[in-house]
């Protein structure tokens, strides 16, 4: 993150995905048992995401990348992009990809302090050269605690 940083990305929200945090975890078609640390930064229009598969955290596509024997060695790197295809139901989208041949590789449901966030990767590395993900906010959601990194913004003015 230090590194975004630099750049001027963040400050950076910080959240852990666990059993507690998201419900329906499914990884590669069987139940999903993937933890992972992650990280938001808001910029205007654009989020910055940044997901740490948790040591023990179970299988999760992230680890999968981090591990490619020989290709990353564990090194940091962009996994995967995020869109958000409003108004259209996540069950519409993941019929429109299994029609495009793209199954979900990992999904879930991460529970706000209102609300939900539907989220589901494609299996589109070997298509597009990186992995696709869907999320689906709803309507009266309100994102959990959460820590900051290196600290929270000055609370805005209204």
């Amino acid at each position: 993150m230090d590194g975004l940083l630099r750049l001027g990305i963040g400050p950076f929200q910080v959240f852990d995905f666990t059993p507690a945090t998201v419900s329906a975890r499914r990884f590669r078609g069987e139940p999903g048992d993937f933890e992972l640390r992650v990280c938001f930064a808001k910029q205007g229009d654009l989020v910055f995401e940044i997901m740490q598969p948790v040591e023990g955290g179970g299988r999760s596509l992230m680890g999968e990348w981090l591990a490619e024997d020989g290709v990353r060695n564990n090194k940091e790197g962009v996994q995967h992009l995020a869109f958000d295809c409003k108004n259209i139901p996540m069950a519409d989208r993941k019929r429109e990809m299994a029609a495009r041949g793209f199954e979900p590789a990992m999904e879930g449901v991460w529970q706000g302090r209102k609300g939900t966030c539907t989220f589901c990767f494609f299996d589109t590395e070997a298509s597009a050269g990186t992995v696709f993900e869907s999320i689906e906010f709803s309507d009266d959601w309100e994102d959990p605690e959460c820590e900051w990194y290196p600290e929270a913004p000055p609370p805005q003015e209204k």
